[in-house]
């Protein structure tokens, strides 16, 4: 008996496939219609699958390429395991002790090794030579499902004890292992076929580790020049190692500290340090006389507001009369604002704002006039005066925030003397495990989804269906301009998302299994899987992270 046929809708055209097909080998007769290489599919719309799954059914498909954002994240993790297994047969698996994956940089991701192991330029060329000749054998990423309990002890054996932390809280029977030939790891995510996807990389020496360097989303066939960002960079290894002093450098770890250890201790340490870091901010602008402007700006979700409200109490300490200002009064009549290629209003541009405007009241103010300030209506999209005018005393500074507050061009008039930038985000150091980033924009998109549900009533459906325009507006108008602060802030608290585990949960759950925004949901709930969570009652008042939860007391 032969084997059964089912019919296979992809765009325009259906076709007849035996069952036990891979989704890979239909994948490749399709190939050709693709500038870029295809390394997931779409089942039914919505359904996420790996190319190795087989087919069972009738069914349509979607092909997801590396010019996709979640088929680049695709490459880039199976990219980290080509990594960490050619880092062990360089340096020696008696050798290497742990390879961690940090954060981002540039277009990579900072990593370092620890053990009986020199990383430098010697090193590398031989991880890299190792990488393509990997990459040269197309040798299969295997997968492969053990129980909870088996997997526990696997990463018990091969030393990798931030894993056996990590499984120890999962309540899922099973976990799938990668290998490519009999190195195994875990990792949060689909993977590609085999090594022969991975062939655009380069490594590069920096610091005390070393920055693998990838393709981008625009760019997916070719790796960008390295260009790191020296005060970004400063700010996340030194959160880094904050983690790494209070014993919470990942999700495990972070359990542990919940589960057994003084959770209100740890919550207030972490809002001690972060008051600190805000404190010595105050100190930095206090100690220039001339600064007549406190500069914030930030991406979506870093938590500007409650920023700008505890450093205008750090302002007060040192002698100092702050006064808030919110760029967003600026903004142009509604009609006057410039469209996107969408033909949507553009609000995240800077012509959006009347800068001509803004800098002339803030001449006025240096002058020491008294100004009346707009303040813009968002139901009607009109800008009008303030009805009570401000003047600047001899010790008063304005303290402004917007998303342009960086941009040279939005307060190109004004002296540098008299302004003081500063740069804040929610820069998260906790990982899932070594080999497992959690990237920032994932906890500022979590961060987002609890405040847009609290303070406007959007469904997580729609948060997340408006993502990818914040980002990009974000890589236009913030991220170009981050190195002109003059000083950084992270805003992220290490215990944080234990909180919100509990607030964004019942969101996700609520998005339509049918829409486009159903797999990001399922990803995003499957992450909260590995988190122990906690109650809100240990977060402080003022805290950074009650902007999002609510119940702050700087909220009107």
């Amino acid at each position: 008996m032969g084997k059964k046929m089912y019919t296979v809708t992809i765009g325009e055209e259906t076709r007849q496939y035996a069952e036990g097909t891979t989704y890979r080998e239909i994948a490749e007769e399709f190939q050709h219609l693709y500038p870029h290489p295809i390394v997931l599919v779409y089942v039914n719309k919505y359904q996420l699958q790996e190319l190795g799954k087989k087919l069972k059914k009738d069914c349509e498909l979607g092909f997801i390429t590396t010019a996709h954002h979640i088929g680049l994240e695709t490459y880039k993790r199976s990219m980290c395991l080509l990594l960490v297994k050619a880092v062990h047969n360089v340096g020696g698996y008696d050798n290497v002790e742990r390879v961690r994956i940090h954060f981002s940089v540039s277009k990579g991701y900072y990593c370092t090794v620890e053990g009986n192991v020199t990383v430098d330029e010697a090193f590398l060329e031989k991880v890299d030579a190792r990488m393509r000749e990997l990459s040269a054998e197309q040798v299969p990423i295997q997968k492969r499902s053990v129980h909870t309990n088996e997997a526990i002890d696997l990463f018990r054996r091969h030393k990798m004890y931030d894993k056996e932390h990590l499984f120890e809280y999962r309540r899922v029977s099973r976990v799938n292992i990668y290998s490519i030939k009999n190195f195994e790891d875990y990792f949060y995510g689909y993977m590609v076929p085999d090594t022969g996807y991975l062939k655009y990389f380069a490594l590069h020496l920096y610091e005390d580790g070393f920055v693998i360097q990838m393709p981008t989303m625009n760019q997916p066939d070719e790796v960008p020049p390295f260009e790191p960002h020296r005060k970004l960079f400063q700010v996340l290894r030194e959160s880094v190692a904050w983690g790494d002093q209070q014993g919470i450098d990942t999700v495990g770890m972070l359990n542990d500290a919940v589960t057994k250890g003084n959770m209100q201790e740890m919550v207030l340490v972490q809002e001690a340090h972060q008051e600190r870091k805000i404190a010595e901010i105050a100190k930095m602008v206090a100690e220039r006389p001339d600064v007549k402007f406190a500069l914030i700006a930030g991406p979506s979700s870093s938590g500007k507001t409650t920023f700008s409200h505890r450093l205008s109490i750090q302002l007060r300490v040192n002698g100092l009369v702050p006064h808030p200002i919110a760029v967003d009064n600026f903004f142009v009549d509604r009609e006057k604002t410039p469209r996107d290629a969408n033909g949507e209003y553009d609000f995240e541009c800077l012509e959006a704002i009347d800068v001509d405007l803004f800098n002339e009241n803030m001449q006025a103010l240096l002058r020491g006039e008294e100004v009346y300030l707009p303040v813009f209506d968002f139901k009607s999209g009109k800008q009008n005066r303030s009805t009570k005018p401000k003047k600047l005393g001899e010790n008063d500074i304005l303290v402004i925030e917007g998303i342009h507050c960086l941009n040279p061009k939005l307060t190109e008039m004004l002296d540098d003397a008299n302004k003081f930038k500063i740069y804040i985000s929610a820069l998260t150091q906790l990982n899932v495990d070594e080999h497992n980033r959690i990237p920032s924009t994932d906890g500022r998109l979590i961060r987002r989804i609890v405040r847009d549900a609290r303070t406007r009533g959007n469904s997580a459906q729609k948060t997340i269906a408006m993502w990818r325009s914040v980002r990009r507006g974000e890589e236009k108008n913030i991220f170009p301009y981050q190195e002109e602060a003059d000083v950084m802030f992270n805003s992220s608290l290490l215990y944080e998302l234990a909180v919100l585990k509990q607030y964004v949960e019942p969101r996700l759950f609520g998005v339509e299994k049918d829409s486009a925004e159903y797999a990001e949901a399922k990803r995003l709930l499957k992450f909260f899987d590995y988190f122990v969570g906690i109650e809100s009652d240990f977060v402080p008042a003022k805290s950074l992270l009650r902007e999002f939860i609510g119940g702050g007391c700087f909220q009107v």
